[in-house]
């Protein structure tokens, strides 16, 4: 990766985190005095590099891990502000990324049964719960978004 592609990955990063939702191509163009098609440009390269997923028309962010664009099962408070992960890993993710304690909503994939997880000091307060992957991590990239 390229010393642009990663501040233009860093860029992305941190407005999403100020803004509390994933950035434009716009608000990032602004930010690091480049245009749209340049930001659209760099962000198909950080997706084809796995720094961040893209939608179907390539044109906004869908995942800058752990954080999700579109509306997940797992949503996160932390920092003061809601989060939508996009799994249950990611979920813990940001908290641990924001260095924020928080509270983690979401419900057991197997019986449906709605989970909320504190998590304080770095830990969670039940320890008894299970993450579970359907697919080898060799296999996640093959469709990021199912996994």
């Amino acid at each position: 990766m390229s010393p642009a592609d990663i501040a233009l990955r860093n860029e992305t990063y941190r407005a999403f985190v100020v803004l509390g939702r994933a950035p434009s191509a716009d608000e990032v163009a602004a930010a690091t005095e480049s245009t749209a098609a340049e930001v659209h440009e760099g962000w198909r390269r950080l997706h084809d590099e796995h720094a961040l997923v893209l939608n179907t028309a390539g044109t906004e962010i869908r995942m800058a891990n752990p954080f999700s664009a579109v509306p997940t099962a797992y949503r996160v408070r932390a920092s003061d502000r809601w989060w939508y992960a996009n799994c249950a890993w990611d979920a813990f993710g940001i908290c641990a990324s924001l260095q924020s304690n928080g509270r983690i909503e979401a419900s057991c994939p197997d019986c449906g049964e709605p989970l909320a997880i504190a998590v304080e000091d770095e830990q969670p307060d039940e320890s008894s719960l299970l993450f579970h992957c359907l697919l080898p991590a060799r296999r996640w990239w093959d469709d990021i978004v199912f996994t």
